[in-house]
């Protein structure tokens, strides 16, 4: 039965990526996942639901992924690099950030929710990165933490935007450099 409730998230995750929330239906997930309507039916109440398992799936790997950067070795500046340089599928976007952008998940708090907390992870979590470069004197003290972390998150997130409109990831990796290079401003030795 977990294999079965796995299969129905995982496929709700990757349609929800592809096709925005309003663009997933039950009947689509179904056969994505494999399953009939009784095993969907069976383990979720329905497509919101199953979409709020989904998010909140993806929001705790996305978490996983950014922690393992930005807790690996290295200085602060290394560490945010990591996160940056990471291998990301750029011109599908960012999961999470697309259902920022999508109006039915937004108007929902249930489904908002783990886009909103893992936003506000990520800022908190890159700040405490630039305090800790800071306090190890690999940073300056102009660079405010949290000003710097969410110029980071909207770096990435508007690299996504700006790559899958010129159908490249040029214009993320053009981001990315910019925005090092901007915190390199910031580090001392």
């Amino acid at each position: 039965m977990a294999a079965t409730q796995d299969r129905l998230i995982e496929s709700t995750q990757e349609l929800l990526w592809e096709r925005g929330y309003v663009g997933t239906s039950p009947k689509a997930i179904q056969q994505h996942a494999g399953v009939g309507q009784g095993s969907m039916y069976h383990h979720f109440t329905g497509k919101p639901g199953l979409a709020a398992a989904a998010l909140r799936r993806s929001a705790e790997q996305m978490r996983a992924i950014a922690e393992a950067d930005l807790a690996g070795p290295g200085t602060a500046y290394d560490r945010i690099a990591a996160y940056l340089h990471r291998e990301r599928e750029v011109l599908r976007g960012c999961r999470m950030g697309r259902m920022a952008q999508d109006p039915d998940v937004i108007a929902d708090p249930q489904l908002r929710a783990p886009v909103e907390e893992t936003f506000d992870w990520l800022r908190g979590r890159l700040a405490e990165v630039v305090a800790e470069g800071q306090a190890a004197g690999e940073l300056t003290s102009a660079a405010d933490p949290a000003d710097t972390a969410a110029a980071v998150v909207a770096v990435v997130q508007g690299g996504y935007v700006l790559a899958r409109a010129a159908g490249t990831a040029e214009p993320f990796e053009q981001a990315v450099r910019g925005v090092l290079g901007l915190l390199a401003a910031h580090r001392i030795g």
